[in-house]
């Protein structure tokens, strides 16, 4: 028969405790725990042990052990069904690229003085669509050039809408590939409804437009965009960087990397060009004799094809130049050019040959490759783990440095094509690089750039001790 002493006053485990009172209550009378009744029911202070509070009417039944510190489970979060969440993401996405588009367009409408809200609102709507590619066509031909700055910022969105999207489905950090697609997916799909409403509205108005046209641009912007933020949100695109092969990894980071240099040249170019003749600039503006609002309204437009003018900067250093007009030619060896629109941001072009000073400016893309092959080199030597040879394989450095080419050439050739597009009809319906001969170039000159640069950094830079 257990005694008292079998007890174990000074256990931690309440279920101890119960079972050791359970005993004692069969042989020892039961005394009522008057300390604990004189407090409130369920309250405990700081030191106390658990208490079973023991009522002799029932004795049968299992006693409530009181645990300090015990706290509820935390209530299950509820998920958001995948239409819900996808069409409020989309909205808020659309209205965010919409609305800024509408206020820079109400200012600038007022050069000719068209003010007015209806106005406003058709003409955002129209250069809501040409930020997605969709070709406007009006009394002067169709008008074609993307303004890239409205479209980088359609992108981000559409990427936060597809993290958001994944996070509100309870599907982050699932690692699911087939999770991230159907979210792009269905955004893609509500995009592209969005793309065919906005083309119908602003169709007929002085303005024409194909919904099959911008269904499609919007469906793939809103799948592209979107899939990079679901990637991200279930975690899939470290799966599938895992799956990659580590030269092709290599390559496509060193190639995105050498491309992002070469274009931050080029803007860098760009925005030094018009501060030079920041004079004619501001004699361009002033040509337009309009007020404040109208001013900035213009300035506004100007910045929104800053991308546009950095991406032909870009394709100026590499060599192939671009065109501003049928028959024109902006290029380190001429410059052969028309008159050219009313815009600041045209100050900066170049008035003829840049001569002996080319040469150097050839050297900026260079020199953007091999630091991309240098880098390459040191995050493959900080990624050497303890007891590994730390010396570098040279078909790993190469490997990734020639793949750089292709994924450079690739990028730049779509940032080319992208800028490009016309201004009506005649001579200003060809504008931008030619996409062919800006990826051929960047590919040969990426590939072998960044080879030399990796090889300089396995030959010089010091590796990390084992």
């Amino acid at each position: 028969m257990p005694s008292t002493t079998d007890r174990p006053d000074d256990s931690e485990d309440p279920f101890a405790v119960a079972e050791a009172t359970l005993d004692v209550r069969e042989t020892v009378p039961v005394e009522r725990p008057t300390e604990a009744l004189d407090r409130p029911t369920g309250t405990l202070e700081a030191g106390d042990r658990p208490t079973v509070l023991v009522d002799e009417k029932k004795l049968g039944e299992h006693p409530t052990v009181k645990v300090p510190g015990q706290r509820k489970p935390p209530p299950r979060s509820r998920h958001a069904p995948l239409p819900v969440a996808v069409a409020f993401a989309t909205l808020w996405s659309a209205a965010l690229c919409y609305l800024p588009v509408a206020a820079v367009i109400g200012m600038a409408r007022t050069l000719e003085g068209q003010g007015g809200l209806g106005g406003a609102v058709h003409a955002g709507a129209a250069g809501w669509l040409l930020g997605h590619g969709v070709p406007i066509g009006t009394s002067i031909g169709p008008l074609g050039l993307p303004p890239l700055l409205l479209t980088v910022l359609i992108i981000w969105r559409l990427n936060r809408a597809g993290l958001h999207v994944t996070r509100a489905i309870g599907a982050r950090r699932s690692h699911r590939i087939g999770d991230a697609l159907l979210v792009a997916f269905s955004i893609g799909l509500t995009y592209s409804l969005l793309g065919s409403i906005a083309s119908l509205a602003v169709d007929g108005k002085g303005t024409e437009v194909t919904p099959a046209r911008a269904a499609i641009n919007f469906f793939v912007l809103g799948l592209l965009g979107s899939l990079a933020g679901s990637l991200r949100g279930t975690d899939a695109l470290s799966v599938l960087a895992r799956r990659t092969p580590g030269p092709v990894r290599d390559g496509l980071r060193t190639g995105t990397m050498a491309a992002l240099f070469i274009l931050g040249a080029g803007a860098a170019a760009t925005g030094l060009a018009v501060a030079v003749d920041g004079g004619q600039a501001a004699e361009t503006i002033s040509v337009y004799q309009t007020g404040v609002a109208g001013q900035a309204g213009i300035t506004l437009v100007s910045l929104a094809y800053g991308v546009n003018a950095a991406v032909w900067a870009a394709a100026y250093l590499l060599g192939p130049g671009f065109a501003l007009g049928t028959g024109s030619e902006v290029g380190l060896t001429g410059v052969v050019v028309g008159k050219l629109p009313a815009l600041p941001l045209l100050a900066g072009v170049p008035d003829g040959p840049m001569g002996a000073a080319g040469a150097a400016l050839l050297a900026i893309p260079v020199l953007a490759a091999m630091a991309a092959g240098w880098l390459l080199v040191l995050r493959l030597q900080r990624s050497v783990r303890p007891g590994e040879k730390p010396e570098l394989p040279w078909s790993r450095v190469l490997g990734g440095s020639l793949l750089a080419g292709p994924a450079a050439g690739l990028v730049l050739g779509l940032a080319s094509r992208a800028s490009g597009g016309s201004l009506g009809e005649g001579r200003l319906a060809t504008i931008g690089p030619d996409p062919w001969q800006v990826a051929v170039i960047a590919t040969v000159m990426v590939a072998v750039s960044a080879s030399l640069g990796a090889a300089a950094a396995r030959t010089f830079a010091p590796a990390p001790k084992a």
